[in-house]
């Protein structure tokens, strides 16, 4: 279950990875462009703003996600990233923040790639940062008594990982496209009570609300808020620094 309300408090900054993304994709007249996992669609609508003459494909595994993209005005429909496969005429592959959810997500490239046409570009964009101290934050309360055996099925006691980018452009390189990959530290600035608690409540923390009951899920987050302002102190002027790691490639295949 996802919350596109929570998800969206802070679009501005979300979104900057998403363009650094697809500015490197250089497509002009795409016929097809997918956006594979398009969440709210607020970032999905630029697409069909870039590539106005092409069919835009949208969907997310989250039926409230897709409810909220088609608010935005996007025909999304929910399917999942693992069943899916490029139409023949599909130019531009765009997944931004999804595929660390898929663990098995490297078998599934080179597929996209051998369905894509030449000339085709795929773009994919994942976070890197699943041992900053957030996120082994969470481990730690998770794996506390109170909580290790609510939450040890949920598989949110597991370190989740993603390759870094040369990972990427090894499977890619290898399924015969050429490859720009890189990574990026941004430095988020966030205010407001706890910041980093509610930052992580729309991304990270989704496994743990969809386990816990309600007032458990409010016992977890009061556990977790002290150690991420810790682990998060905030500045004189109010201002808490966030540093938010991505791994960025995209892929080109020759025509």
């Amino acid at each position: 279950m996802w919350d596109p309300e929570t998800y969206l408090a802070f679009d501005d900054l979300r979104a900057r990875p998403f363009f650094d993304l697809v500015n490197r994709v250089r497509a002009d007249r795409p016929r097809r462009v997918a956006d594979v996992g398009c969440g709210p669609g607020n970032l999905t609508a630029t697409l069909a703003k870039r590539w106005p003459g092409a069919i835009l494909e949208a969907f997310d595994s989250s039926p409230e996600m897709v409810a909220a993209a088609r608010e935005h005005g996007i025909d999304a429909t929910v399917a999942d990233v693992r069943d899916w496969r490029p139409a023949p005429d599909t130019d531009v592959v765009v997944t931004n923040a999804v595929l660390q959810w898929v663990p098995d997500h490297l078998a599934l490239l080179p597929n996209w790639v051998s369905a894509l046409p030449g000339g085709a570009w795929l773009a994919l964009q994942v976070p890197g940062n699943f041992d900053a101290p957030s996120h082994v934050a969470i481990r730690e309360v998770a794996a506390s008594p109170r909580w290790r055996e609510r939450l040890s099925a949920a598989g949110i006691l597991d370190r989740q990982a993603v390759p870094d980018p040369a990972g990427y452009a090894t499977v890619l390189t290898a399924a015969g496209c050429r490859v720009d990959a890189w990574e990026t530290t941004y430095l988020q600035p966030l205010t407001g009570e706890d910041p980093v608690l509610h930052w992580v409540t729309g991304t990270a923390l989704r496994p743990v609300r969809d386990t816990l009951d309600d007032d458990e899920w409010q016992d977890f987050r009061a556990d977790l808020a002290p150690i991420l302002r810790a682990a998060y102190p905030r500045n004189p002027d109010g201002t808490t620094w966030l540093p938010f790691r991505r791994v960025f490639a995209v892929a080109h295949k020759p025509e």
